[in-house]
């Protein structure tokens, strides 16, 4: 298996970049449409626990689209082949000082694109502050 092919890796950096500005803007739909659309998509979040597309959509409806912005440090992406690859970054919010979030994302190219399957978000104190 190759890891990170130059243009495998672009195209799943840029579908991550797509579901930055996507989830900062609170675009819901964007949103929706890069997950995939099955009862095995799982999302653990900062205070829930989704288990398959319709609770994710169900979440992403509901969410406030106040204090969405944050500054993404130390992003790695990484593919494997030429259909799965994962994104894993560091995210701050001006709103929450001393406390980095975290945030891991298993993506598979589909026959509509990138799409995610499982994601997990969460915030601890930070341990440089």
């Amino acid at each position: 298996m190759e890891i990170d092919i130059p243009e495998i890796r672009a195209e799943l950096e840029a579908a991550f970049a797509r579901y930055e500005q996507a989830l900062v803007g609170n675009d819901v739909d964007t949103l929706d449409a890069l997950f995939l659309e099955a009862p095995t998509t799982i999302r653990y979040g900062a205070g829930e626990n989704l288990y398959g597309y319709a609770e994710i959509q169900a979440f992403r409806a509901g969410r406030s689209p106040a204090g969405l912005a944050r500054a993404l440090e130390r992003t790695v992406i990484t593919t494997y082949g030429r259909d799965f690859g994962t994104a894993s970054t560091l995210f701050r919010r001006e709103g929450a000082p001393g406390r980095v979030g975290r945030q891991m994302q298993s993506w598979v190219r589909t026959p509509a694109g990138w799409r995610v399957v499982a994601a997990h978000v969460s915030i601890i104190a930070d341990p440089e502050a």
